[in-house]
Order: structure tokens, then sequence, then C-alpha cells
């Protein structure tokens, strides 16, 4: 496409530029073998970041929906919005009432015609009502000049460390959602065919397809849901499709790249705006803001950082909360069996007036068993060694059961081997009971190694302080 102003020219060539290092994220990312690493990004960040890029994409097409006029039309939400506001005055009737007209026949063929491609529909209704009633408004043609009729010939842009750090954010926010989306389409496609995606392969194409976007010209590419879905829907079962939908592309861009120009920019705004309507999940954003009040803090600050900020901000703060929340409740789901009670919190190991131990309440009173519970990680070592270190009696073994115990943190080990060592100097022999291959691999690298500590298959195998001859 032609463009007539250079800093539109500059803008593209940055676009390219973030579409190569985009592409070169997807090899990156095949290269680790982490491709299944996008779906542990949580729902309220997805959905939080999808609403707000469609508050964005139709903030961006306000200007062109009501016909304003606008010399400078800034970037940021706020400052664009007063902008927008202060240019009501320039409303523009027939323009809008092309946007109007694009929008309903789109919502009415879907409603009545499903079937039937609406927004190609409104689209090409809509540029030729324009000339035969010679409404003045605004077109592709007039706006960027004529469109092309073939392909330019490949080529890839230059590359420099400047122009490396200049588009890296943009490129690893553009891949990061087109990671998501691609994938999100995939897990759709799966519901509606019964096939199961490969995440990998999946990154692996959309990076070749990003190179060779950019080789032609082209920005970033992604798969979507809406246009997958319609696919499906129109009978596709596999990939030959997507690539006849591509070839019919390419045969629209030789034979009707002229027609292109007469498309008036009021109809493709409309277009935008239904788009992004349909892509941001309603219900899902209702039922996130219903639920637990965790999910939709994670959800409003996910939507709010990427409308007022950006969608790196947006998406990184909603990663972080999310992970930080998934803490917090694993960490409140880790419980500690105690088999003896425990002394007053806060209470001074010194202080007479704490209860003795009660030899009744075991098995064996020289032995105190605590079980834990979960995942025993960083999160959770402060609320497991509070209780740990509330033991009212040291007993003479102490056994520590981790057969409920999936896997442990350095954090956690840390902390273990500063109870260990507290039990171990007041003569207290500490027992670990069993414990998987993987945990007592970490307990051991963190110095619970015999003689210190020493390590059981069972709570039932430890043997009994008068076998062992432990002193109190």
């Amino acid at each position: 496409m032609h463009r007539g102003a250079a800093g539109n020219g500059r803008r593209l060539a940055r676009y390219c530029g973030a579409a190569a290092a985009t592409a070169v994220w997807y090899f990156s990312r095949l290269a680790l073998r982490a491709g299944n690493t996008i779906k542990y990004i949580p729902l309220p960040v997805t959905v939080g970041f999808t609403a707000g890029i469609a508050v964005i994409i139709v903030a961006s097409q306000v200007k062109e929906l009501l016909g304003l006029q606008l010399e400078h039309e800034p970037v940021d939400l706020l400052p664009k919005a007063v902008a927008l506001w202060g240019a009501l005055p320039t409303l523009n009737i027939p323009t809008a009432a092309i946007a109007f007209l694009s929008i309903a026949t789109i919502v009415t063929v879907r409603r009545l015609r499903p079937g039937w491609p609406s927004f190609l529909i409104a689209v090409a209704l809509v540029s030729v009502l324009v000339p035969i009633f010679q409404v003045e408004v605004a077109t592709v043609g007039s706006r960027f000049g004529a469109m092309p009729d073939h392909l330019p010939s490949p080529s890839l842009p230059t590359f420099s460390w400047a122009k490396l750090q200049a588009v890296l954010p943009d490129a690893m926010a553009i891949a990061l959602l087109g990671a998501i989306e691609s994938l999100l389409s995939a897990v759709v496609a799966d519901g509606m065919t019964g096939r199961r995606h490969r995440s990998n392969c999946e990154l692996a194409a959309q990076g070749i397809a990003n190179l060779a976007s950019v080789a032609f010209g082209g920005i970033t590419v992604t798969g979507t849901i809406a246009r997958t879905a319609t696919n499906i829907r129109a009978g596709a079962r596999g990939p030959i499709a997507g690539l006849f939908h591509s070839g019919y592309l390419l045969l629209f861009l030789i034979v009707a790249a002229p027609l292109v120009a007469y498309i008036p920019l009021a109809a493709l705004g409309g277009v935008l705006a239904v788009v992004a309507w349909n892509m941001t999940e309603k219900e899902e954003f209702r039922s996130l803001l219903r639920g637990s009040r965790g999910d939709a803090f994670v959800l409003l600050v996910t939507f709010l950082l990427t409308i007022f900020v950006n969608l790196i901000v947006g998406i990184g703060a909603g990663v972080v909360l999310g992970a930080l929340l998934l803490m917090h409740r694993m960490a409140e789901a880790v419980e500690v069996e105690v088999g003896s009670p425990l002394i007053a919190e806060d209470e001074s190991d010194s202080a007479q007036q704490r209860e003795h131990y009660d030899p009744a309440q075991a098995r064996d009173p020289d032995v105190m068993v605590y079980r834990i519970n979960g995942a025993f990680f960083f999160a959770a070592t402060a609320r497991v060694t509070s209780i740990l270190e509330r033991i009212g009696a040291n007993p003479k073994t102490f056994v520590l059961d981790f057969a409920d115990v999936p896997l442990i943190d350095s954090t956690a080990a840390r902390a273990l081997d500063t109870i260990a060592g507290k039990l171990r100097r007041e003569g207290t022999t500490v027992y670990f009971a069993a414990t998987r291959p993987a945990v007592r691999a970490t307990l051991m690298q963190a110095g619970l190694t015999e003689p210190h500590v020493y390590y059981a298959a069972r709570v039932a195998d430890v043997p009994s302080p008068s076998q062992t001859g432990a002193s109190g």
C-alpha cells in the first residue's frame, strides 16, 4: 500500500521490524519446547487484556466512525478521549450514517443468515451506495492512495542493535498476545472438532508465517478465534481450508485490488467495532467479577492497565498478580497435622505457664509425629514453620511425615534445616518419613543429610528412642 507520509513509512518499517522480532521469539519458544507454558496464564488475565484491547480498538475507530476532524490523535486513552470530545462539533453526519449502516448490516445478516459473510456483505453494500448517492466520506483511496495489485518483491528489513532495542518490547508483547490468541483458537478448534492440537507446532507455524509476512512488507499475523470458529462451522476439518482461504485472499488482491480504494473508512471502522464487541468475552467478564475477589482484582487490574498504560504492563501485572494469588491459595491449602498440643503463639520458650506434654496423647511418649499435607514451597513456609516452632515439648524423636508432600522448594527446605538444627541441639533426633525422591533430593541439597537427620520409608519404620539409645 502506498504511504504518502514519511511518518507512516517509518511506522510501517517499525511494524515490520517488530514482526520479524516476533517471529524470532516464536522460534525461541519452540527451541525451549515452551508452547505449553502459555496455558498457565490465568483466565482473568486473558479475559482482562482481551477486553482492554477491544476498548482500545473501539477508541481508535471513533474518529473514523463519526468523521471527526482531528489533526493529531493522541495514542493514550485518556488524552485521546479528551481530544475526541473536543472534536465532537466536527461530527460528519453522512460518515456516522455510513458507519451505522455498516454495523446494522453486519448484525442483521448474522441474525438472519449466520452462514453468510456478513463483513464482506456490509463493506460491499456500503461501498456501492456511497458513489450512487454521491456521499462525501473518506475512503481508503482518498486517505492512503491506490492499492497495489501485486505482492512486493520479498526482502527482509535491515537489522541493527538500535532497531532491535526499539522494537523488542513491542515484539514481546505482540508475540505473547499472538501466541495466546493462536493457542486459544486451537483449544476452541479442539472442542469443536474433537481433535487435539500441538502447541509447539502451532508456534513454529506462526513463526514461519510472521517471517513470510515480513518478507512481503506485512505486519504480525496470528490465528483468531472468530476466524477459526467460522471456518469450522463452514465445514473445515484440516489445515487445507486455511490454505484455500489464503489463496482466495491472494486472488482478491490480484483481481479486485483497485476496488479497495472505494471502501469507506467508516465501513471499516464499523467492521472493527463489531470485531471488538465480539472479541470481548462478556459472559466470562461478568462471571469473574461475580466470583472470588482475587480473580476479580486480577481481571480489573489487567483490564485497566491495558487500556490506560499499555498491553505489556497489563499482561505482566496480571500474570504476576495471578501467580501471587495462586501461591496464596496453595499456601492456605497446606495443612499440618500435629501429634501433640502446641504452645500459645509468640509465647516464650521459658514460659512457666506452658502446658506439659501429655504422653497419653501419643502412641509413644518419646516420639512426636507431624504430617504435612500439600505442596511445601516458599509461600507456605511461614505458616508451616510457625506451627513447627510452637512445639510444646522436646521429644526424643521428632518425625515429619512427608507422604502427602508432592514437592518442596529450597526456601522450605532451608527453613526445615533451621528447625532441625534447633531440635538437634536440644537432643532430639529428627526423621523424615515417606519422602519422594525429588523431595528428598531437595532436602539433602539444603543440608538435611545423615547424621544430622535421618530418613525412613514409612512412619512405622522409625525406630523408637529405646531402640536407638537416643537421649532426651
